[in-house]
């Protein structure tokens, strides 16, 4: 609705530039956005709330659908909200039979350079998605995205209890600040 100062169209302007564009619009955390001068806290929910939605339209959509052929698919796919990242967040890529991006959920948020990560949580969304394979994605807030031997146990428990729950753990990807590692490629823990 915009406020006495300015009207909506001028206030969704400057949060834009603000923010450099929807995409830092979308990373913007509610205090940040509660911050700016014109958004309250029913503004600045409605505003997560719409870029929420439009994120989830676009993976409901099969013709918007993101197909994944590689690793650097799921980079390209996920690098803008995780590379930068101050904490250490681990994610889901949940894939139909013909290899596209059901959905994207997170799964786990950590300290600086860590994230205790029970197998059965990470595997929980393909189950009740019925997923038949999966990609687990994790960023190191070094900027680094060399694997460290937690990286590589957790990759062997998932590969090993997805087989049990016939989910397909096509890969383990680690993002960095301007790179990734993809484990399998390595052949760390499959």
């Amino acid at each position: 609705m915009g406020t006495a100062k300015e009207n909506a169209v001028r206030l969704g302007e400057r949060l834009l530039a603000r923010f450099s564009g929807l995409a830092g619009l979308s990373k913007a955390t509610f205090g940040e956005l509660r911050a700016e001068y014109g958004l309250g806290e029913a503004k600045a929910a409605q505003v997560q709330a719409a870029l929420e939605l439009g994120r989830r339209m676009k993976v409901l959509q099969p013709e918007g659908r993101p197909t994944i052929h590689s690793p650097q698919d799921v980079f390209n796919l996920l690098q803008g909200e995780m590379a930068l990242l101050e904490q250490e967040r681990l994610r889901v890529v949940l894939l139909n039979a013909r290899n596209q991006v059901v959905g994207t959920p997170e799964i786990y948020r950590g300290s600086v350079n860590s994230a205790h990560v029970r197998v059965a949580e990470v595997l929980r969304p393909a189950v009740r998605e019925n997923c038949p394979a999966m990609l687990v994605v994790h960023n190191h807030p070094s900027g680094d995205p060399t694997p460290s031997t937690p990286d590589i146990t957790l990759t062997k428990e998932l590969v090993a209890a997805g087989k049990q729950l016939d989910i397909e753990v096509l890969d383990h990807i680690i993002i960095g600040q301007t790179s990734f590692v993809s484990m399998k490629e390595l052949r760390l823990g499959f």
